[in-house]
């Protein structure tokens, strides 16, 4: 009984994180392909279609389908803790999207897996905390990844690898808000799309119209193939949501450390795929600095797990560090109770 228990909870994992790499990698092939083979070069309509697909969809599946009870959140609440949040997701995503729009796949996805550095960096210089040595000797190999990755480009572009770095500082700047701003909420996934996704479209509706309506427009009359595209383009609004979903999922089906190496693998996933697709041109020493980075993150992982054994029972917040050496970032070890 018990190994069956076992075989079943290890199976549920696996399906877990292959729909989410499935989800993920999907929706990262999706949007490249709207940009290069569409000719569709708007990312920030692209990331405004993605808010209103979400904003759907978490819609019904919490006021329809009740899969997740509604975390209930005030209307001072809302604009003083989820409004700041959703500011920093809608710059995250925009900027994830605007790199894909100028840099390969493989490239991006390096570039991303600099986030851990960026957030330990901002919690040293904005809330002054001290970490243990070993969080800064892990986040080495990360840098050094990265630095040789982007030496060795070959379709290097200033623009989509500044868009890509600052989506790191975004991400980084969002986990720390989370810390404080949202203290006290037991938000999950589904539930951080619900509050966070119609502001994120509020804001970027605008931008969007002005920006790059009048492009949209000229687009959709000179296009030939219009309505398999919008197809494709809204196509990716829905499984952007998925993702989300899948996050949830998986996150309750595994452990830690098993999320932080299969988080990494996905990357490698991704940089496969969209090399097969795409057929981007990755030199030797280009794939040698992007697997030094993802072995990088999977200690660093690792290094963040093991102090944070050994921490447990003490109190963590960004203004009250434990002591003068801050031993863990901010960076949660699973996502169900950040944004």
């Amino acid at each position: 009984m018990d190994e069956g228990l076992c075989n079943w909870g290890v199976f549920r994992s696996l399906l877990a994180i292959l729909q989410w790499w499935a989800f993920n990698v999907t929706v990262i092939i999706m949007n490249k392909w709207i940009f290069q083979k569409l000719d569709f070069k708007f990312p920030l309509t692209v990331s405004c279609i993605h808010f209103i697909c979400s904003s759907i969809g978490a819609f019904v599946a919490i006021k329809i389908l009740k899969i997740k009870p509604l975390i209930a959140v005030d209307a001072e609440g809302r604009w003083k803790r989820i409004f700041p949040m959703s500011v920093v997701f809608c710059i995250n995503i925009v900027l994830g999207n605007v790199s894909l729009r100028y840099i390969p796949v493989s490239f991006m996805q390096t570039i991303k897996s600099f986030t851990p550095a960026t957030t330990v960096v901002l919690q040293w210089l904005v809330w002054r905390k001290q970490f243990d040595w070993k969080i800064w000797a892990a986040l080495v190999p990360i840098v050094g990844g990265i630095l040789l990755t982007s030496i060795t480009e070959l379709s290097f572009n200033m623009f989509g690898f500044l868009a890509a770095l600052f989506g790191c500082l975004a991400t980084s700047t969002k986990t720390i808000l989370a810390e404080s701003l949202l203290h006290g909420y037991k938000f999950d996934s589904i539930n951080t799309v619900f509050y966070m996704a119609p502001f994120a479209t509020c804001i970027l509706a605008v931008p969007a119209l002005v920006l790059e309506g009048p492009g949209v427009i000229v687009w959709l009359n000179t296009y030939p193939s219009v309505f398999h595209s919008l197809i494709i383009i809204f196509g990716s609004g829905v499984l952007a949501f998925c993702l989300n979903f899948s996050i949830f999922y998986v996150i309750h089906s595994t452990t830690a450390v098993t999320f932080n190496v299969a988080g990494n693998l996905k990357v490698a996933v991704a940089v496969l795929v969209s090399w097969l697709i795409f057929k981007n041109p990755i030199p030797g020493l280009n794939a040698l600095g992007c697997g030094i980075t993802l072995l990088g993150c999977t200690f660093y992982g690792y290094v963040r797990h093991m102090l944070s054994q050994q921490s447990q029972g003490s109190p963590r917040t960004p203004r009250t560090p434990r002591n003068r050496t801050e031993m863990v970032p901010l960076v949660p070890e699973k996502l169900d109770d950040k944004v």
